[in-house]
């Protein structure tokens, strides 16, 4: 790295009420270099990049850019500085062009009208630039995942932004789209520009990064090169102890399904076919997944299971008992358990307190209640006893689940359907935006269930965590299933049938 750092953190702090997100926080960015950030969930990573971007204000300490103080007050006063930042959940309008969403806000003119031709011919040079090749005259909507993350980092570099913050930008990739987007990254760094890159894929850290910083509940532990650290180096920074990063599961065998899913098809409200003619199974004892990128009929599949969406046709048995029509609170009674893919959304009521929100399905049942009066004691007691089990941070069981950080708030939804009791669990992203020792501790549960007899349908897009849990790994493409393997698919032939839909020749 440069002897005066490109961009430089001192001292920041930022508190929220009586909770330290940020604590005396040091940091520093070369000119064309990779840094990756690290650490557990509430760790104070969000909050530092918030504190970049404009979108927090620090208590304490300072922003220098070229070794001079920056004022930063809003994402318009970062984006001015150079400062861009790729969301994880992608801020585009989908009814726009490519080009139109670059330079919104920025427009080439033609009188009162935005100059389309101008605003391609724009967009073209800068993609062909930095070798982020886009159509720019194709709409968001039909476009796929991987570009129109290429459309978000050339938003950001149409602004002028030098320092581009890359927040997990693998989460729905596939391993092929993943490397196009390491090379890219290369490529913006030989041009200059600097990166950080937030992820919780430590493999991905030792790949792209030059250097590294962790932080531990809201500090800085560590800042070390990328070379010649390792991942168990890594995790132990992150989480303060060893961390098993191999899934420990021992080969079982199935008992009789659980979930039959039969010819099942699911339209969307302007009757497009999301789901086409699936058909699966899904027996005691077995974990099956399924992989496919984002977008090809994962969601409304999961979403028809578990009572979300009604199918167009088709059949779901649960034991042998037709569920294609029941609720969802019949399914829930029968015996299912669903981890959402949208924690915020379907997964937690974000006003209630945790308290309430592990007991949103046996509210209305002893021993949380009794002739229709809820026992508050037991509730908190129930509570308190989950979240430490889980090792939710962030609060209490009286906290508002909506204080939580994401990755906080999916361990509580992942405690409360894991200790539910299901006979049939729905895990859609279970460890999405979770860190390393997180995600240990839901992959040794959710084997310990299937080792106890449950059926788990698990959802992913981190091809890694199909390959370790997952006993039989059926492919989605454009909504239907185009292959099943063994766990000993390589990670080459799943990416490849989730991006052409071809099987490969691994075994079943």
């Amino acid at each position: 790295m440069e002897a005066d750092p490109f961009l430089e953190l001192r001292g920041i702090t930022k508190r929220y009420g009586g909770v330290v997100a940020n604590r005396d926080i040091d940091l520093t960015v070369g000119s064309g270099e990779v840094l990756a950030l690290l650490g557990e969930n509430g760790a104070g990573k969000s909050t530092l990049m918030n504190v970049l971007y404009g979108l927090a204000q620090p208590d304490a300490g300072e922003i220098l850019l070229r070794g001079r103080p920056l004022r930063i007050r809003s994402p318009r006063d970062a984006i001015d500085a150079g400062i861009g930042m790729v969301h994880q959940h992608f801020m585009l309008i989908p009814v726009m062009t490519v080009a139109e969403n670059i330079v919104l806000a920025n427009e080439p003119r033609n009188g009162p009208l935005l100059d389309h031709a101008e605003a391609n011919r724009r967009v073209a040079e800068l993609s062909e630039r930095f070798g982020l090749q886009v159509r720019p005259d194709a709409s968001v909507e039909s476009i796929g995942v991987a570009q129109q993350q290429r459309v978000e980092i050339l938003k950001a570099l149409y602004r002028g932004a030098q320092v581009l913050i890359l927040d997990e930008p693998t989460a729905v990739l596939t391993p092929q789209e993943a490397e196009e987007l390491f090379a890219t990254v290369r490529a913006l760094t030989e041009s200059g520009t600097s990166v950080i890159f937030i992820t919780h894929k430590l493999n991905e850290v030792l790949e792209i990064a030059d250097r590294i910083t962790v932080l531990r509940r809201g500090e800085v532990v560590s800042s070390l090169a990328a070379e010649g650290a390792t991942r168990e180096e890594l995790s132990r920074l992150m989480v303060g102890r060893d961390v098993l990063l191999q899934v420990d599961k021992q080969p079982r065998e199935p008992g009789a399904a659980v979930l039959a899913v039969s010819d099942l098809s699911v339209v969307d409200e302007r009757g497009v076919e999301l789901v086409n003619g699936v058909s699966l199974q899904v027996r005691e004892g077995e974990i099956v997944g399924i992989a496919g990128v984002d977008g090809n009929g994962q969601s409304e599949l999961v979403e028809a299971i578990a009572g979300l969406r009604r199918p167009s046709a088709g059949r779901i048995t649960l034991e042998e008992a037709d569920i294609t029509r029941d609720s969802i609170r019949g399914r829930i009674d029968r015996g299912l358990g669903h981890i959402p893919e949208d924690r915020q959304r379907l997964g937690l009521v974000l006003d209630f307190t945790l308290a309430e929100n592990t007991v949103l399905h046996d509210y209305a049942q002893p021993p949380a209640s009794r002739l229709g009066w809820l026992h508050p004691r037991w509730i908190l007691q129930y509570a308190a006893r989950l979240l430490a089990e889980f090792d939710v941070r962030g609060g209490g069981a009286r906290t508002p689940a909506g204080a939580l950080s994401g990755g906080n708030q999916q361990k509580v939804v992942v405690a409360r359907e894991v200790s539910g009791d299901p006979r049939l669990l729905i895990a859609a992203q279970p460890t999405r935006g979770l860190d390393v020792g997180a995600i240990e501790y839901v992959h040794r549960r959710l084997v310990a269930e299937r080792d106890r007899g449950r059926a788990i349908l698990l959802v992913s897009f981190e091809l890694e965590e199909i390959r370790a849990l997952a006993d039989r790994i059926l492919v989605m493409f454009e909504g239907r299933m185009v292959a099943e393997y063994g766990p000993d698919a390589t990670n080459e032939q799943l990416g490849l049938a989730m991006m052409l839909g071809e099987a490969g020749t691994a075994p079943v």
